[in-house]
């Protein structure tokens, strides 16, 4: 296997946007993308496009890369649909990757793009709730309501969560008041406003414990990775960042398990060769506020019990931290456009492993993750994809 680089990447802003179809907010991803790497159209030998929901939204089946990329220059290369819930771009990337490293191609774009905004919510409600393996018996501890199933699920994990570590509904709050200030610095996020503990606590209860501010958003938007060899990346006039290692993980059904973020984080680790002690910056899938802490402990930042919450009460996880967490906003403020997130959590640390974040940016920062997960199962994420990036 070669070494792989990232030479080039791009997205849109993330938001509501119900006048845009996959098709504008696609072609805008790609084309940054290939500015960014200086190259054209004609430099991409196969294109993996991720995206999960357009089936229900849209009504956009089985050729979702052809008719989202139609237009892009593209058309006529090797395209492939990947969907795996909420990490599909995570996963189209991880296919890139092997494709590239692998010697099948010297470059490779793995697109997320996903339209969930629809006039009518229980539309967007409607494909989160397929996500789930619809024959299995809802976990014990949950309680419908909210008519987001997702919300419903993870406040049954954070209660169980607070029940096990002590943690406290002010702490979540912490986590937002952090997310959204890191989206105030983010001129691509969905939420830009920085906010109080005070406010997250009395925005509306979604599902006990979490309020609204605590539950990330049905959003719209799409990010590219332009991915290639060495050799390749040697030719072009960018920065290049590595692609260290990558692993996908899907759930037990049943016997001994782990989460599945923590399998795929200790597999990536394994294959860079490093440890979370080595890690500068991270981005991980905080689709609730309680997320954030919970995989502290899954990507082994801390041991389990109290120390996620130390972390975060500390600083140490903050903008410019020893170990900065969703500088991006993460996907609370970020935005959560489910089939693009993993592409724009990439996106964010190629940009901080370039030093070119800004105001959001971990000083000297080398070394990256990303943990993005998806859909449930048996209790847990139905998959998770680790990706680690270096220079």
């Amino acid at each position: 296997m070669r070494k792989v680089v990232i030479a080039g990447v791009g997205m849109t802003p993330f938001g509501k946007f119900l006048s845009r179809n996959l098709k504008s907010l696609s072609e805008e991803a790609v084309s940054l993308t290939l500015i960014d790497a200086g190259v054209g159209p004609d430099a991409v030998d196969q294109i993996y496009f991720g995206n999960a929901a357009a089936g229900v939204v849209t009504g956009q089946e089985m050729i979702r890369a052809q008719s989202s990329l139609r237009n892009t220059g593209l058309a006529g290369k090797p395209m492939f649909n990947v969907e795996n819930a909420c990490a599909s771009s995570s996963t189209a990337l991880h296919l890139a990757w092997m494709a590239v490293a692998s010697s099948a191609c010297e470059t490779a774009l793995a697109v997320g793009a996903e339209k969930l905004s629809h006039e009518d919510k229980a539309v967007s409600f409607g494909a989160f709730a397929r996500a789930v393996d619809l024959e299995e018996p809802l976990p014990e501890g949950y309680q419908a309501g909210t008519g987001s199933l997702f919300m419903d699920l993870y406040a049954a994990k954070a209660r169980e969560w607070m029940r096990k570590t002590g943690c406290k509904v002010e702490d979540f709050a912490r986590v937002v008041v952090k997310s959204r200030h890191a989206g105030s610095l983010n001129q691509l996020a969905q939420f830009r406003q920085p906010t109080s503990i005070e406010e997250v606590l009395g925005s509306r209860m979604v599902s006990d414990p979490l309020t609204l501010f605590m539950c990330s958003s049905i959003g719209d938007g799409a990010a590219a990775i332009f991915v290639c060899s060495e050799e390749y990346a040697a030719r072009l006039d960018t920065p290049k960042v590595l692609i260290r290692a990558s692993a996908v993980v899907s759930a037990k059904a049943s016997g001994e398990r782990e989460p599945v973020a923590r399998v795929a984080s200790r597999q990536a680790y394994e294959i860079a060769g490093i440890g979370p002690e080595d890690v500068h910056v991270v981005e991980l899938h905080d689709a609730s506020a309680p997320a954030e802490l919970i995989h502290y402990e899954n990507l082994g930042f801390c041991e389990p019990g109290g120390g996620a919450i130390e972390l975060l009460r500390s600083g140490v996880t903050d903008i410019g931290g020893r170990l900065s967490v969703n500088p991006s906003g993460g996907l609370l403020s970020r935005g959560h456009p489910i089939g693009a997130t993993g592409a724009a959590q990439i996106v964010e640390l190629t940009q901080q492993l370039r030093g070119r974040a800004g105001a959001r940016q971990r000083p000297a920062a080398k070394v990256a993750l990303a943990e993005n997960n998806g859909g449930q199962l048996a209790g847990d994420s139905a998959a998770a994809v680790v990706t680690i990036l270096s220079v």
